[in-house]
């Protein structure tokens, strides 16, 4: 039960709910005792002692008994389900905040179909055991209690021979669980990998079409598949086995019973009413036992699922703040930048950032240039807080970035990524979405800089226009602008240009370029590019490769230089390289 010792926090909190359901079933499980005891009274002292007169009295207790029963009842689901329902509340909302602040080094190796298992089919499992299971299971042990102690009460000598094979049936009970429960576990596993197959399908379906591999998707679906019904089969292998074995000795104790209390009533040591109540008796307590494996089941898959989702709530947040984390005033924060002999490597590879160091004071325009792989977006990253350093520091204002609110930091950048996301909502909605409160005038002004207005303003609905599931239905060139915008409209200290301008052309990169230098005045400035246009109005161009630099300064310098920058210019520019240029100042002169 250590799985539920840590789930503690979940439910106990609502442990009225639990003592009522609990309680409530409890009496329903007395009260099962009545009818038993009605048998022997009607067969001992109605009919074998032809007092009908009693028959009427009899039916109308049983009545009240039923009604009683079934009110009881209803409370025990009504609790139960009200139990259930806000611990997978609880839980949903904790899980959910747990990938909220969760560090980008969990999601480089996380696979969504597995996440949304998680949050849904363990759950699930989760909120039933819980609910209902639990106390079922203990109902379970209510039952061969006070069966138990009802039968030791009618003939003690009878309940110890019926009941020899009991201890048998729990024996064989308790080694299915231990067979079974691995079995549940690799089956959400492969739940898992199903889930993440389809959901990696629906994702790149358009890539799917594109190079016409639908019959391979469809191939890597049934490898995936098959996983999961081989695992579903070996579960129902096992059940198979031991389901039997615990039939038989449910049913041995009945056998048993009806062979030793039939003697006993031949010689008149037990009452024909008595032997009728205790075979009664006998299935209140043989059928629980029978439906162990039922219970143990239930147990098991639930197990299975809280240890999954325990896994994703204890989770090691990598990225998180100190405790003596500082706030930052947002009209003091300047954004001058530092790295200072910054050196960082992602978990088992070699290091994407040696040694680096640079200096980006307030309003310097820093550009990054270099092959993929270089290092480029891992330096963006690391201004972010995405991942922690292994050596050396980057400061904000003279402040190591590790002592300040990630919330605070992060509120202070904008980034614009190379590959764009924007979420199920309107156009409206996706350039607003980095800050809390901001008016339709603003988010026009954003739009214009970004050289989104135009083609928002075509649409059927402008701003108002839903863009789909990850902005499908727009280009990407229209998608990369509102990106823009919404970077543009929090009004940054820092701004992030990571290949911003990648998927439009190059006229209205030009254009975007020219909005950029009405916004970039006063910030701090970062532009990862490949193209040479994006970088020549720099303050400083740092050239990269595996991870150290290997030229920098501005444009100016660095053509003026042999190397990779220069090299770059001349592949760009095939029809003005760097030696026609300078043949033309010449000529100039």
């Amino acid at each position: 039960m250590d799985v539920f010792r840590q789930l503690k926090q979940f439910y106990w909190p609502e442990r009225r709910l639990i003592i009522a359901s609990i309680m409530a079933l409890m009496f329903v499980t007395a009260l099962g005792l009545v009818y038993p005891n009605m048998l022997r009274i009607l067969i001992d002292d109605v009919i074998m002692k032809e007092q009908y007169g009693w028959v009427s009295a009899l039916s109308l207790t049983v009545v009240g008994v039923i009604a009683l029963k079934a009110s009881l009842q209803f409370v025990h689901g009504f609790f139960g389900g009200r139990l259930g329902n806000r611990v997978a509340y609880r839980l949903r909302n904790s899980l959910y905040q747990k990938l909220q602040y969760l560090s980008f080094q969990y999601y480089d190796t996380a696979k969504t179909g597995d996440l949304m298992s998680r949050l849904t089919a363990d759950l699930e499992a989760i909120r039933n055991f819980v609910g209902f299971g639990f106390a079922q299971l203990l109902n379970m042990g209510l039952m061969i209690l006070f069966g138990g102690a009802m039968m030791l009460y009618i003939n003690w000598q009878l309940t110890l021979i019926a009941l020899a094979t009991i201890p048998l049936l729990a024996f064989t009970a308790v080694r299915f669980e231990r067979r079974i429960h691995p079995g549940f576990r690799e089956m959400r596993q492969a739940m898992s990998r199903l889930t993440t197959a389809v959901q990696e399908n629906i994702t790149g379906v358009r890539t799917v079409k594109s190079y016409a591999r639908e019959r391979h998707e469809v191939d890597k679906f049934s490898l995936r598949s098959d996983e999961y019904r081989d695992n579903q089969i070996n579960v129902a292998f096992t059940w198979g086995r031991y389901f039997p074995i615990m039939e038989f000795l449910a049913n041995l104790c009945v056998v048993i019973l009806l062979v030793a209390g039939g003697t006993l009533v031949i010689r008149g040591s037990l009452s024909l009413g008595s032997l009728v109540a205790f075979f009664s008796m006998m299935w209140y307590i043989v059928g629980p036992m029978w439906g162990l494996g039922f219970h143990i089941n239930n147990y098991t898959q639930s197990k299975a699922s809280g240890e999954r989702v325990l896994e994703l709530l204890n989770h090691h947040i990598h990225v998180k703040d100190q405790p003596n984390a500082v706030q930052l005033r947002p009209g003091e924060v300047k954004g001058h930048v530092r790295f200072i002999d910054v050196t960082f490597n992602y978990p088992d590879k070699a290091p994407a950032v040696r040694n680096l160091t640079l200096d980006a004071k307030p309003g310097a325009v820093i550009g990054l240039l270099g092959a993929t792989g270089s290092g480029k977006s891992t330096i963006i990253q690391l201004l972010m807080r995405a991942y922690n350093v292994n050596q050396g520091i980057i400061t904000l204002d003279g402040r190591d970035i590790a002592e300040i609110k990630l919330e605070d930091l992060r509120s202070q950048i904008a980034p614009v990524f190379q590959e764009t996301f924007l979420f199920s909502a309107s156009i409206r909605e996706n350039i607003a979405y980095g800050v809390k409160e901001v008016t339709d005038e603003e988010i026009e002004r954003a739009a214009k800089l970004a050289q989104a207005h135009d083609f928002i303003t075509e649409l059927p609905l402008g701003y108002d226009t839903i863009v789909g599931e990850r902005g499908l239905g727009l280009s990407g060139g229209q998608k990369q602008r509102i990106a823009i915008a919404r970077a543009l409209i929090k009004n940054p200290r820092i701004l992030i240009l990571d290949d911003a301008t990648s998927a439009v052309d190059m006229e209205t990169e030009h254009e975007i370029q020219a909005g950029f230098k009405e916004v970039m005045a006063g910030r701090t400035t970062f532009i990862i590019a490949h193209r040479i246009s994006s970088l020549r109005h720099a303050d400083e161009i740092i050239v990269l490769h595996n991870g150290e630099v290997i030229q920098r300064g501005t444009h100016d310098e660095l053509i003026k230089r042999e190397g990779h920058y220069r090299d770059t210019y001349n592949i760009q520019y095939a029809d003005r390289p760097v030696e026609r240029l300078e043949e033309e100042r010449r000529v100039a002169h």
